[in-house]
Formats: structure tokens, C-alpha cells, sequence
């Protein structure tokens, strides 16, 4: 009769050898690797980073910080500030309500020529805005191809006021949210929709119950990318809506009229948008940006 066979010693074996599965190091963040960085990397991306560092350390070692609470005090900062502020989330809001939409149909339905419309929704982004706020005198002015329409119609002339400005902020804005959300859209699964739907639910119930919490994040990051780019805009709002102070003058208006009369008053200007870019990307968390891409 033969020896009974003894299994090996495993209590010393290491977790992986026994599962048969792949050392895996602890703590280790998804996607980054161990070791130093190569040179022919890291030279460029310090460069990198000094490049675009150096223009916002240069505005705050320049800025006039002996007299900018007297800078701050004028009334006109405040009153283009709000009225960016405002116009912004207005902006914002248009965006919501006709991008979110637009990037569904772009994700989710297929229908000919999709990939032209989806070309025509991105142009805004490498359009120069001055062209774009041409571009909106020509459609939306009194004599345009539908301005006038409205002015004759409605009496409603949007070129020259506050609505103005809105219009050309959602113009360029609208297209960072319309990619962040059908991105979300693209990696969101389409079964929890399909099993809505199979459960007696409309396609529209699916999509306001279902589709809308799981895209949350990209439509959060979208949105703040939509209002940080309306926030700065100038070309279009500028040609389309022009500079009157108190109705169409917002910040980034106020900054290159004060620039050329005060240059104290355009870096006090400068220091309040960069501070306020800085609470909104400290605002955007990790995660929407994740979720977006």
C-alpha cells in the first residue's frame, strides 16, 4: 500500500500564489506606475508647468495691493461683476435646458448626417468668438435672418442688452456641456433604461428617473466648465452685445476698458475673476470630472 500523498506547506505562500492571481501592491492608485518620472518626460512637463504658472504668479507679485481695497470699492466693479455673475448662471441655465437634450440625441438616438451635427455642435469651441459674435449680429440682429423676425413679430431685439449677453455666453458656452454630458451618456449603461422600459415605463419616465441620477456627475461638470466659459467670455459678448456699463459691461469687458485708462484697476479686476475661477475649480470635485470623461 502507498504512502498517503502530503500536500506542500502553503501557510508561508504568499496571498497571490495561493488565489493564482497577480502580486498586487497595496495602496496603489489604478493607472499610475511605481518609479521616478523620465527625464525626457519630466523636463517638458516642469516647463509646462512654469508656463502656465508664471502669468498668475506674475498678476498677484504685480498686483496694487496698497490700494486695492480702494480699486475694489468703486461702484462700476461691483456692478460688472454682478452683472457677470447673473449672466453667467443665465447662460448656464439655457445651456441646461436645450444641451442636455441635444447631447442625449447625440448619444443615445441614430438618425443620418449625426456626425455632421455633432461637428456643428463643437464648432463653437474653435471658433474665434469675435467671428461668433458676428456670426450672431448676422442671425439675431435687427436686420438678421431671424432678428428681424423678432423685432417685427415680438418687438424683442436682443443685440446691444443684457439678453444679448446671455445669448452670446450660452453660444460659446454650451458645446463644454453638450460633450460632458453625452460623454457621461456614452460610458452610462443603456440596460438600466431598457429595463425601465420593459417595467412599463415611457422613454421620456426612463430618462428623468433612470438616465438623469446616473448622468449627475458629467451634468455637474458640465455645467461649472458652461459657467466658467461664460464667465470669461469677451469676444462674442463684446461684438454682439457690445459695452454699456450697467447693461451689457461684464468683468472681462471692464478689464480691457480699465486697462487701457487704469492699470491698477484692470489687475484689481484680474485678481477678483482669478479668484473667482479658483472657488469654482475648487468646487469641481475629482469625481464629476471623472465621470465626465
Amino acid at each position: 500500500m502507498s504512502d498517503p500523498v502530503t500536500p506542500p506547506d502553503t501557510s508561508d505562500a504568499p496571498a497571490d500564489t495561493l488565489t493564482g492571481g497577480p502580486r498586487r501592491g497595496r495602496g496603489r492608485t489604478p493607472g499610475r506606475m511605481r518609479g521616478g518620472a523620465p527625464l525626457p518626460l519630466l523636463l517638458p512637463a516642469l516647463v509646462g508647468l512654469v508656463f502656465l504658472l508664471l502669468p498668475l504668479v506674475a498678476l498677484l507679485v504685480r498686483a496694487p495691493w496698497g490700494s486695492l481695497p480702494e480699486q475694489l470699492a468703486k461702484p462700476e466693479i461691483w456692478q460688472a461683476l454682478r452683472l457677470s455673475l447673473v449672466s453667467a448662471t443665465a447662460a448656464t441655465a439655457v445651456s441646461l435646458v436645450l444641451g442636455v437634450p441635444l447631447a442625449w440625441l447625440l448619444a443615445r438616438t441614430e438618425f443620418p448626417g449625426r456626425g455632421l451635427v455633432r461637428a456643428l455642435v463643437t464648432l463653437p469651441l474653435v471658433l474665434p468668438p469675435v467671428v461668433g459674435g458676428v456670426a450672431l449680429l448676422l442671425a439675431l440682429g435687427r436686420n438678421g435672418v431671424v432678428g428681424r423676425l423678432l423685432d417685427s413679430w415680438f418687438g424683442i431685439t436682443l443685440p446691444f442688452t443684457t439678453a444679448g449677453v446671455v445669448v452670446a455666453e450660452a453660444f460659446v458656452a454650451m458645446p463644454f456641456l453638450v460633450i460632458s454630458v453625452e460623454g457621461t451618456l456614452r460610458a452610462a449603461d443603456p440596460r438600466y433604461e431598457e429595463a425601465a422600459m420593459t417595467l412599463g415605463a415611457s422613454r421620456f419616465t426612463a430618462f428623468r428617473r433612470v438616465t438623469l441620477p446616473l448622468i449627475a456627475p458629467g451634468i455637474a461638470a458640465g455645467s461649472v466648465l458652461a459657467w466658467a466659459r461664460a464667465l470669461g467670455e469677451f469676444g462674442a459678448t463684446i461684438t454682439f452685445a457690445g459695452n454699456f456699463p450697467g447693461r451689457t459691461q461684464t468683468m472681462p469687458l471692464a478689464v480691457y476698458l480699465a486697462l487701457q485708462s487704469d492699470p491698477d484697476a484692470a489687475i484689481a479686476l484680474s485678481l477678483v475673476l482669478l479668484l473667482v475661477s479658483v472657488a469654482v475649480l475648487a468646487g469641481l470635485r475629482e469625481r464629476w470630472m471623472t465621470a465626465a470623461s
